[in-house]
């Protein structure tokens, strides 16, 4: 409990500040690409989907890149970036993961989605919060790109346009 605690306080510290937009190469003192942890496996956790049923994400990847995104109901920047998710997903670009840390029951989170027109990413959701400490993550949102083995692209900590030039030029280095 100790440790939910000192994540959320972190987070909701995070969470409320406005972020500038900034090149993706450069840290902001809220958003920052990061390549420390490029060429890490995915990390193996269970999550559940969007009927309910308890799944991996090496599963829901099924050996294809995968963009995984942290972000809780209560993180106004995660919520901000939801629908640029959403049109990231449309482009088809890469497949998008939008995985819910918040602890409350799943129906709550479809609810949350669905209310703020951003259904169509699916109530997927980590109650654990398994993929926030296994990464660590200690800043929502967060956002990792896997490639096809299931390693470690790069993440970006903090929101970002997904639908922009600057998340296309990112998510462009899987076939570099």
């Amino acid at each position: 409990m100790k440790k939910f605690l000192i994540l959320t306080a972190l987070t909701l510290a995070s969470c409320g500040a406005e972020q500038a937009s900034e090149p993706a190469a450069e840290a902001t003192e809220q958003t920052a690409l990061l390549r420390d942890f490029v060429g890490k496996d995915m990390p193996d956790v269970t999550v559940t989907d969007p009927d309910g049923a308890q799944t991996t994400l090496v599963e829901i990847a099924g050996g294809e890149p995968i963009l995984v995104n942290l972000w809780a109901s209560w993180c106004a920047p995660c919520v901000k970036e939801l629908p640029t998710l959403v049109a990231l997903s449309e482009r088809g670009d890469v497949r998008v993961l939008a995985l819910s840390q918040d602890i409350g029951p799943q129906p709550s989170v479809r609810a949350f989605l669905e209310g703020h027109g951003v259904g169509s990413l699916g109530a997927w959701q980590d109650a654990d919060m398994a993929m926030t400490d296994a990464l660590p993550v200690t800043i929502m949102p967060t956002t990792v790109l896997y490639d096809a083995q299931g390693k470690e692209v790069w993440r970006y900590v903090g929101d970002l346009d997904w639908a922009g030039d600057e998340a296309a030029a990112l998510i462009a280095e899987l076939d570099g």
